[in-house]
């Protein structure tokens, strides 16, 4: 197969996202397909763009998959392309998309998982992988996830949307979660102990995004439930070194301790990957997700958020979910594509 793996992006997940991309794509090309690897925001941009030749020499704008502590200066992304524009999709992007047989999304955050990406290829006639621009805006906004689960009967933490500091003074529930509406990866997300704490902590995610969420802390342990086609992976238990699941965590080596499957009665087991099933169907995905929980000291299990586009870095989990279900990286990839074309064949017979 053609397979473009379009990666990058303007968000603050970007050095995530090529992480995940050039992982991608070299596991594609063992497996004998020919692979473009693009950043989907600098594109292709030479003067002469010859498609057939990009995939015959495996074409990638980066040799780099090292996700680094201090993450990349988005404005020297934007100085650095050639027409110094900051559109989302870059110079040769659509037209090379169009000649694969499907485009992998490994973007995260920002306009790449928030829908907006997906709603244009739709638009362009072009594949690709993970759900549609539906689910996307619906998982990508922690305000409105929370409500799609409360509707739908999904056990979450009880919080509140704010869109401005002062609103956000009125809350009077210690300790809590303070996060970024649409963000990604953890990064904005703080634990605030006390008040003093949180008024750091809302100012730090009003940096970030213009709207925030603050949730009731749960204690307890977390786990993350991916699926592929709506059928649950095994739970992965999360524990960070830190304390607290944040960015360091998530993707530097050895700052977590990762258990899967998760050392949890077959029950519990059950429990979250039947909640995962339900805010899969709940919040409209396809394909694959990745589902976030924490489970309490009663065995209660809370439902945090979902993610349309897990990461495929060396850390990240849902490729170690299934892996133990026998599933190594090159076939889980090849399974993800295999699950998003026969989405397209399904809405061919139904006449969508």
């Amino acid at each position: 197969m053609r397979i473009v793996v379009l990666a990058g992006g303007l968000s603050t997940e970007r050095d995530v996202s090529i992480s995940s991309g050039f992982l991608v794509a070299e596991a594609l090309r063992k497996k004998g397909h020919n692979v473009v690897l693009l950043d989907v925001f600098t594109g292709y941009e030479e003067s002469i763009c010859d498609i057939d030749a990009l995939f015959k020499q495996n074409y990638s704008f980066t040799d780099n998959y090292t996700v680094e502590k201090n993450r990349s200066d988005i404005s020297e992304v934007i100085e650095n392309r050639l027409d110094k524009s900051n559109k989302y999709i870059g110079t040769n992007v659509i037209e090379i998309c169009n000649e694969a047989d499907i485009t992998f999304l490994a973007l995260h955050g920002g306009e790449g998982e928030n829908g907006q990406i997906q709603a244009t290829l739709d638009l362009f006639g072009i594949k690709y992988t993970g759900s549609g621009y539906l689910g996307s805006a619906l998982a990508m906004n922690k305000g409105i996830t929370k409500g799609v689960l409360i509707q739908n009967k999904i056990n979450t933490p009880k919080g509140e949307v704010f869109k401005n500091i002062e609103d956000a003074m009125n809350w009077n529930v210690f300790p809590c979660v303070v996060k970024p509406c649409c963000g990604g990866s953890s990064v904005g997300i703080a634990k605030a102990e006390d008040k003093d704490a949180y008024v750091i902590a809302v100012k730090d995610a009003f940096s970030f995004e213009k709207e925030i969420v603050v949730e009731q802390f749960v204690t307890g342990r977390e786990f993350s439930v991916g699926l592929l086609g709506g059928k649950a992976l095994p739970p992965i238990e999360i524990a960070p070194k830190s304390g607290f699941y944040d960015y360091t965590s998530k993707y530097q080596a050895g700052a977590t301790v990762e258990t899967c499957p998760a050392d949890i009665d077959e029950a519990t087991d059950k429990k979250l990957r039947s909640a995962a099933e339900e805010a899969y169907q709940a919040l409209n995905l396809e394909s694959y997700a990745r589902i976030d929980f924490l489970l309490d000291e009663n065995g209660v299990e809370y439902c945090l958020e979902a993610n349309t586009l897990p990461g495929m870095t060396p850390t990240s989990l849902l490729p170690q979910e299934a892996a133990v279900e026998g599933i190594d990286y090159p076939e889980l990839c090849e399974k993800i594509i295999e699950i998003s074309l026969n989405k397209y064949e399904t809405e061919n017979k139904n006449g969508f």
